[in-house]
């Protein structure tokens, strides 16, 4: 694999393009917006989802889809997750053959319920797919900080190629064979993060913040059993490791939302300040709506849904919380 389109040039992305790079490989980066595939392409910066990050002028970006993805010998999809399908479904139109995809956002689609390996299977049969996730800020693999990912595909070939591909001293993707595992802790980490940015935002203290990401945990790792995920998958990189890294580190936007809320602010007033997705405020609805057709109880889950989506109060949501009868740990 000697040249890679990476779909979508949010931060991820654009960060993904960074570490296409640095591994060697051609990079071609798709861009909705043409003023952003413009200033990559002429100024090699990208100021409206990661600015301040110098870009390699080897990136070739453009905003016709198309272009970059008949080019690319694997396809990174890093559009938001929602979007996932409307653009798995034009690559479907634009590619005569398959070719290897790498789902790279993080979700769960809203109303079906469906992984994003699912959407992509179900729009795109037979096509090859891998995940790739993990504990990533975008803004730090742009830098080549040292980062570790999980890239997890039931095609062994695949992911070894995947792996020499993508692979740099920076970027170190260990592979595994848990795609669905690798995204339940991608997808709910997400939600959990808003929930401990509201502790944050609400300064119930340290013990508040680690209880919460333990029971968290907890809660992934029942969606995860009900979806047939693995639970060593769930304790490695995708799981653990993601949701430590978003629900302590002040660049998450699904962490800095729920400070934000927790400080009494408005969710419209905070999303309506920001371009870039907080996939939590998404996946909170989805992941409760799955864990109710499951039959699992996902209470930290249901309580920020009921938040972002219910116009429910925080301060009852957190009683709620608390109030909640004392339990076996492991139960």
């Amino acid at each position: 694999m000697q040249t890679i389109a990476v779909i979508g040039a949010g931060a991820w992305g654009t960060a993904l393009a960074t570490t296409v790079r640095r591994a060697g490989r051609d990079t071609v980066l798709w861009a909705r917006e043409p003023e952003v595939a413009r200033q990559i392409a002429e100024e090699h910066e990208n100021t409206a989802f990661l600015p301040g990050i110098a870009l390699d002028p080897a990136i070739r970006a453009t905003d016709d889809l198309e272009a970059a993805a008949r080019e690319g010998e694997a396809l990174l999809l890093a559009v938001p997750a929602q979007h996932l399908r409307e653009t798995a479904a034009r690559l479907g139109e634009t590619l005569e053959a398959p070719r290897p995809l790498v789902i790279c956002a993080k979700g769960i689609e809203v109303g079906s319920g469906r992984l994003m390996s699912e959407v992509v299977t179900e729009t795109l049969p037979g096509w090859p797919v891998a995940v790739l996730s993990g504990p990533t800020f975008a803004a730090e693999v742009a830098r080549g900080l040292p980062t570790a990912a999980a890239l997890a595909t039931k095609d062994a070939n695949l992911g070894e190629r995947l792996v020499a591909a993508l692979g740099s001293r920076s970027f170190r993707p260990y592979l595994g064979d848990d795609p669905i595992g690798a995204q339940i802790g991608g997808a709910v980490k997400n939600v959990v993060a808003i929930a401990c940015g509201i502790v944050a935002g609400r300064r119930l203290g340290e013990n508040a913040r680690a209880a919460l990401i333990t029971r968290g945990l907890a809660e992934i790792a029942r969606l995860g059993a009900a979806k047939g995920a693995r639970a060593e998958t769930l304790r490695g990189l995708s799981g653990l490791g993601d949701l430590t890294l978003t629900c302590t580190g002040p660049a998450s936007r699904n962490y800095s939302l729920g400070i934000a809320l927790g400080e009494g602010r408005s969710k419209d007033e905070i999303l309506g300040e920001r371009r870039s997705v907080a996939e939590g405020v998404y996946s909170a609805e989805a992941v409760v709506a799955l864990a109710h057709k499951l039959g699992v109880d996902m209470p930290i889950s249901q309580a920020v849904d009921d938040v972002l989506n219910r116009d429910a109060d925080i301060d009852a949501a957190i009683e709620g919380l608390l109030a909640r009868p004392f339990r076996a740990e492991q139960a």
